[in-house]
């Protein structure tokens, strides 16, 4: 028999995770949210299509999970705690064993990223995830892209580079890369990590941030145009992995950090007298002016939907 609408959503959708704030999840017209006095809700919608943000063969899982993770890393950036998240899912055929897969990624970001599924859409069409993430902050306290200062030093969590190499290390085999940094740099493009953490903890630290998506550069761009300042970043004070530092091209492998996207990091700036997160790396500063300055690296441009 075939699975109509409606017991898509109640066999794989119902009931995946929970939070004090959700009054009234799927099932209903609209889900209900309280928070407590003194907080506002921030809200964010991330889609992924076929063979733009995921390869048509990936597992169902894969698929799920990252674009969770990648909606969710919005949050991180404004310093916001997780709330819930909606799910729209475009599929060309309910396919039992294709959406249990996809069901157990949603579960496993949910649990993870502490984001209840309250509701959503399905429907037939060409493969896409559209998710929605709510999440909560003291009202007038979350960060955003537009308070970085000259004075201020510019950071960034993580290591950078990772998921563009494991991206084009999932589409090609390269007996350059060891069986253990190739699992690593893939699982990077696959398993996006959310800072979700240290988002909450920059939150009245940082004084801008902004989640690194499009590439280093390119979200550097937007935090500058933002702020109305300039950035210098010094390339050679990228954090790279030692997974990455490990593939035999260097121009490649900056080319990835500076350029790659897709690590779900946080670029963020931090007052002179600020102590530095553990996990991060200082790697510029902010000036008066506009843009962004990165010695010896021309046209400073990263991924964009409608480029050719």
């Amino acid at each position: 028999m075939a699975l109509g609408e409606f017991d898509l959503i109640e066999q794989y959708f119902a009931q995946v995770g929970a939070s004090p704030s959700v009054k009234l999840g799927v099932g209903d017209d609209a889900a209900v949210l309280e928070l407590p006095a003194g907080r506002v809700h921030l809200i964010s919608t991330d889609t992924a299509v076929s063979g733009v943000h995921f390869l048509p063969d990936s597992a169902p899982n894969f698929i799920a999970y990252r674009a969770v993770m990648a909606a969710a890393s919005d949050l991180a950036a404004m310093g916001a705690k997780p709330e819930a998240m909606l799910l729209a899912l475009t599929l060309p055929e309910a396919n039992a064993d294709w959406l249990a897969s996809f069901a157990e990624g949603v579960r496993c970001a949910s649990e993870h990223a502490s984001l209840p599924l309250i509701g959503g859409d399905t429907t037939r069409g060409l493969l896409s995830v559209t998710v929605t993430v709510l999440g909560s902050a003291l009202s007038g306290q979350y960060l955003t892209r537009s308070g970085a200062q000259p004075g201020d030093r510019v950071c960034v969590s993580g290591t950078l580079g990772d998921a563009a190499a494991g991206l084009f290390l999932l589409e090609i085999d390269d007996t350059n890369v060891s069986a253990a940094d190739l699992a690593f740099l893939r699982q990077r493009f696959l398993r996006p990590t959310p800072q979700l953490t240290l988002g909450q903890m920059l939150n009245g630290l940082a004084t801008s941030a902004i989640d690194v998506s499009d590439g280093l550069l390119a979200d550097a761009g937007h935090l500058a145009r933002l702020s109305s300042v300039g950035l210098i970043v010094d390339p050679g004070a990228i954090p790279i992995s030692a997974a990455l530092r490990a593939y035999p091209d260097p121009a490649q492998v900056q080319e990835w950090a500076l350029r790659g996207g897709d690590d779900y990091e946080l670029l963020f700036t931090l007052p002179s007298h600020a102590k530095l997160p553990d996990g991060c790396t200082e790697i510029g500063e902010v000036i008066a002016g506009s843009g962004v300055r990165c010695d010896g690296v021309p046209n400073i441009t990263g991924y964009d939907h409608f480029e050719r």
